[in-house]
């Protein structure tokens, strides 16, 4: 097994338990995290996880790390999954073949795009989100360990997407019914 490999499932382990650590517990939930990680290597969830997402990005085991470690709230709360969407989807769709240029490729050779994180970086410490700072810094330092061969693997994935979507359509349900309830009374 290589390191990306390994990598991979206890990055997904991780986020098995981080995934358990949104049900109410109460004085529980910690416990029942840390087995739902032990167990996702175990009985092979988080292989399977692997196999069928492929290898996780660096943001997400940090959004994981952060729900394990009781993070409230998460730093992907509505602004920040609505801007990832609005980046990611162009982005995969390019990269799938809707056009004829390839965003992914650019992570291979990444000077262009990290020539683009450095404003972001700037404005994540002018806006003094220090978690998203150090999100990206810890990418940027998974990066330049040589696991992966592509920024663009450390930085999104399609399951952070997906998270994504899922706390973006969850706020925009969450309003509606609030507006319907409101107009009811």
């Amino acid at each position: 097994m290589n390191l990306l490999a390994a990598y991979g499932l206890l990055a997904h382990a991780l986020i098995f338990g981080a995934l358990t650590a949104l049900v109410p517990f109460g004085e529980l939930r910690a416990r029942v995290a840390l087995a739902a990680t032990t167990l996702a290597l175990v009985v092979g969830i988080a292989p399977g996880m692997h196999a069928f997402f492929g290898t996780p990005s660096l943001t997400l085991v940090a959004l994981a790390i952060l729900q394990l470690a009781d993070k409230t709230p998460s730093p992907l709360g509505y602004r920040p999954a609505l801007g990832l969407l609005v980046f990611a989807i162009p982005f995969y769709a390019a990269s799938l073949g809707f056009g004829s240029f390839d965003p992914y490729a650019l992570g291979y050779q990444p000077t262009l795009l990290l020539t683009a994180l450095l404003p972001l970086g700037l404005v994540l410490w002018w806006k003094r989100l220090d978690v998203w700072l150090a999100i990206l810094a810890i990418d940027l330092a998974g990066y330049a360990s040589g696991v992966f061969a592509n920024l663009w693997d450390v930085l999104l994935d399609p399951l952070l997407v997906l998270l994504a979507l899922i706390v973006v359509v969850r706020r925009i349900t969450i309003r509606r019914l609030a507006t319907k309830i409101g107009n009811a009374g």
